[in-house]
């Protein structure tokens, strides 16, 4: 939906679905087609993907992103092409772009009192400028048992007792460090374990009505990547696997891949060298089906 509204839903999905096997019926194990596949040069659509509503009564307008190039990392800094209006342009969505669809990537939080207003969040990539637009109308509503059933694909045995990860940062949320010089992150991670891990099983054709399933890999896993600044200038040791879709790489959507076994003390480190000065944001990420991330704030002098 090139210069369109982009928005999530259970509802959504399950129109969709049933949109798709009224219209093929006796067709419906045929492959579609792709799309035609590029690189670079595309541009990167905004996703609304729905709201919460938090405890005291204030909500998060949840956004994600459709990167169309299937290799192109954009960079966008806050600023004229990134931007969340009222109340920005900055508030907290990422600069460093990974290829394909990434869901549920970061909140807003919005006030009890929001009401009909809405959060714009516009991206100008390639030339090209897209939005999307945040309401609280009640069918974007999404809770953690739908964002589960969401990226696993099933509603798999414990889901609805399931509770975040909880990540707790080690060190400075604001260490300052010089080009080339190592810098140490590490967080502890905790977790109920109560969605079984399941390696990936992506159904083949992914794209096939009536076909095998699409699974990715269930069980909680830990990353550390790039958030903001220029990601391609920053090398983490040891490598992360791959936080998006990459279903033909290190990422929990390749045929196989499984959750790597957790740490013997539940802390997980990484060390950052960063290759040009700036600021950075590199973050971690949390995933047991749903994502909690937490993020160091990097001076690079």
């Amino acid at each position: 939906m090139a210069g369109g509204v982009w928005m999530t839903s259970a509802r959504v999905a399950v129109v969709l679905v049933a949109v798709a096997a009224a219209t093929y019926g006796a067709a419906a194990r045929q492959q579609f087609s792709y799309q035609v596949k590029y690189d670079d040069g595309q541009n990167i659509a905004p996703v609304f993907e729905g709201w919460e509503q938090n405890p005291d009564g204030s909500f998060n307008m949840v956004f994600g992103y459709f990167n169309r190039n299937w290799q192109e990392h954009p960079h966008v800094p806050v600023g004229p092409d990134n931007r969340i209006e009222p109340g920005g342009p900055d508030q907290g969505q990422p600069t460093w772009f990974f290829p394909r669809r990434n869901q549920f990537v970061f909140r807003v939080r919005v006030p009890a009192d929001f009401g009909d207003s809405e959060l714009v969040w516009t991206l100008v990539v390639n030339g090209r400028t897209e939005r999307a637009y945040a309401t609280l109308l009640e069918e974007y509503a999404v809770d953690d048992g739908l964002l589960i059933r969401n990226y696993a694909n099933s509603s798999p045995p414990g889901f609805h007792q399931n509770r975040r990860a909880v990540i707790t940062l080690e060190g400075s949320p604001r260490p300052t460090v010089g080009v080339g010089e190592p810098l140490e992150l590490s967080a502890i991670v905790e977790d109920d374990g109560l969605l079984e891990p399941r390696p990936a099983n992506p159904g083949f054709p992914r794209f096939q009505l009536g076909g095998p399933g699409y699974n990715p890999a269930l069980g909680l896993r830990v990353a550390w990547y790039v958030y903001r600044g220029r990601g391609d200038r920053v090398t983490l040791d040891p490598e992360q696997f791959d936080i998006w879709d990459n279903d033909a790489g290190n990422s929990p959507w390749a045929p196989g891949w499984e959750a790597p076994a957790a740490p013997p003390d539940n802390r997980y480190r990484v060390q950052a060298t960063f290759s040009e000065p700036g600021t950075y944001v590199i973050r971690v990420l949390a995933h047991d089906g749903v994502g909690v991330t937490r993020d160091v704030t990097v001076e690079v002098g």
